[in-house]
């Protein structure tokens, strides 16, 4: 009987439902297509019970299946050995995984598949009884917005009375329960137990961010999302994705009937308006701009209010009325889509007007932050995790018209990623801000001062074409003085004129930061509190 995960300490990969059924091997040989079976030496043979599935040697659980998949470097069927001693009673893998298998000794069963991380989703999901299929899912993929739109869906349906779940960037939720997410999306075998888990705790409805990369491995296999939503696409993830259109044709994978019954695609955008073209369910489309055809249209958007018209029930066109919490036109366009979700999902429109009403909390994104201690010359603080050029340009449009002072913007970008994308966010915070601090973000391997330079050159490089002089463009080693330098001159240059805002982006809700390794404790929010309060910010010694 595997324990429940009842507090925020647990990580998501532990946690799994108290009450746990097994399937038997042979069963699961029968349920999925393209398994053979190797036996091995094990006396139960095929009839062997499976409660657990996982493919991390060190979470392996007595009755576990264990995932030996292919790797980059390793194969995980190195690991078989650590895994029986753990307790697993069988194996999947790929022929290659067999023949070390049972060179290194290891004779447990093993289920053996040309593909063993294509099935993998499926597999999981027989193992825990087809969780998912309890729940309301709804599933946000998208290049910027998908934490933002997931929260504001999840408030939505809690404020409609609905016990839900939320699986994300930022945290996973079970009903009331905390715990921290490793990634965007999980890995199929703890998708599928938290599936369970949020079954077994009464949860009715759960909405989930959906990355690309966890479409590409078949994270989300053996789920069928009641709605899946689009958001946008923009360069990202081109350390991953050989191209833009390998990386759309993930994201439209989420579109076909094996993961979603029927779709929301905004097609502000000429990759949305593909994907809205070649989707393999129904979809409803969005639009917030001028001059694009779709079936819902943001109109009369004021912010914070706007009107959201839609085809015509009854001879009327539907209309709703909505408050956007967040500012920025891509936060209208956020809560669009999160009453589409809702409408999708059979909500009245009244109900959903006054279920998005109510003011969600979304960490790290346009997240105000307030001296301890304010002052007259305090400029607004603001973090957000914006961390790709169109996300930098659009955070930026939203700020620049609220500020009547200076607009300073604190950013980096990360190491091992996406580098083609660092000149032009240094170049979308120049072409608006007053001044650019250019810092670290999470330098990773990478020389922290060759990231820098680029994010730099970018951002000395651009010209808004305004006749406007230059933004003031520094480089601050050190992401804690950087923000501390951002807030002086914004009070530096305020003196003048109305206090400004210090805009710091890219890390959002992240509380730790990685050089060389090792993480480091860093909370953007802290930091700035820190600097507007005047005091030195010092987390705690690296973990």
């Amino acid at each position: 009987m595997a324990p429940s995960a009842s507090s925020s300490l647990a990580v998501v990969s532990s946690a799994r439902p108290r009450e746990v059924h097994g399937t038997g091997l042979g069963a699961l040989r029968d349920a999925v297509p393209g398994l053979r079976p190797d036996l091995g030496t094990a006396p139960d043979g095929p009839d062997v019970l499976v409660t657990g599935v996982t493919l991390d040697s060190r979470a392996v659980r007595p009755g576990d299946l264990y995932a030996a998949l292919p790797g980059f470097t390793t194969h995980g069927a190195a690991f078989a050995g650590a895994a029986r001693d753990a307790g697993a009673v069988a194996v999947l893998t790929d022929d290659a995984g067999l023949a070390r298998l049972r060179a290194d000794g290891v004779r447990l069963p093993a289920l053996v598949a040309d593909d063993p991380r294509a099935v993998l989703g499926g597999l999981a999901a027989v193992v825990h009884g087809h969780p998912a299929q309890a729940l309301t899912l709804v599933g946000v993929t998208g290049t910027n917005g998908k934490t933002t739109t997931a929260y504001l869906i999840e408030s939505g349906l809690r404020h409609l009375g609905l016990a839900t779940g939320l699986i994300g960037t930022v945290e996973t939720r079970v009903g009331a329960t905390r715990l921290p997410s490793a990634r965007t999306t999980p890995e199929a075998p703890d998708l599928h137990a938290l599936f369970a888990l949020m079954r077994e705790e009464g949860v009715a409805a759960a909405v989930m961010e959906v990355s690309s990369h966890a479409l590409a491995q078949h994270r989300v296999d053996g789920a069928v999302f009641d709605v899946a939503l689009f958001t946008n696409l923009s360069q990202d993830h081109l350390d991953f994705h050989p191209s833009m259109e390998d990386y759309f044709q993930a994201k439209a994978l989420l579109f076909t009937p094996e993961h979603s019954r029927r779709g929301v695609v905004c097609v502000d955008g000429e990759w949305g308006r593909r994907l809205a073209a070649q989707a393999g369910v129904p979809v409803t489309t969005l639009a917030t701009r001028d001059g694009v055809e779709a079936d819902w249209r943001v109109r009369d958007a004021a912010w914070p209010d706007l009107v959201l018209e839609g085809p015509a029930s009854g001879g009327r066109p539907v209309v709703l009325h909505l408050h956007c919490h967040l500012p920025g036109d891509f936060n209208v366009a956020n809560t669009a889509m999160a009453a589409l979700a809702l409408l999708q999902l059979g909500h009245a429109p009244a109900d959903v007007e006054r279920a998005l009403g109510e003011e969600p909390v979304v960490p790290g994104r346009m997240e105000v932050v307030t001296a301890g201690a304010p002052r007259g010359d305090d400029p607004r603080g603001i973090v957000d995790y914006a961390h790709t050029p169109d996300a930098v340009e659009a955070a930026l449009r939203a700020i620049r018209p609220t500020t009547a002072g200076p607009l300073v913007v604190v950013l980096g970008a990360g190491g091992d990623r996406d580098t083609g994308k660092r000149p032009a966010m240094g170049a979308a915070a120049a072409r608006h801000a007053d001044v650019v601090v250019v810092t670290d973000d999470n330098p990773r391997s990478e020389d922290p001062a060759a990231i820098r330079a680029e994010v730099e050159r970018g951002a000395r490089d651009a010209r808004d074409g305004t006749g406007a002089p230059d933004p003031l463009v520094l480089e601050v080693a050190g992401r804690a003085a950087a923000v501390e330098r951002a807030v002086a001159l914004a009070r530096e240059r305020a003196a003048a004129s109305a206090p400004g805002t210090v805009l710091v982006l890219g890390k959002g809700h992240e509380t730790g930061q990685e050089v060389a390794g090792t993480r480091h404790p860093f909370d953007d929010r802290d930091a700035l509190r820190a600097a507007l309060d005047g005091t030195a910010y010092r987390p705690e010694d690296p973990a």
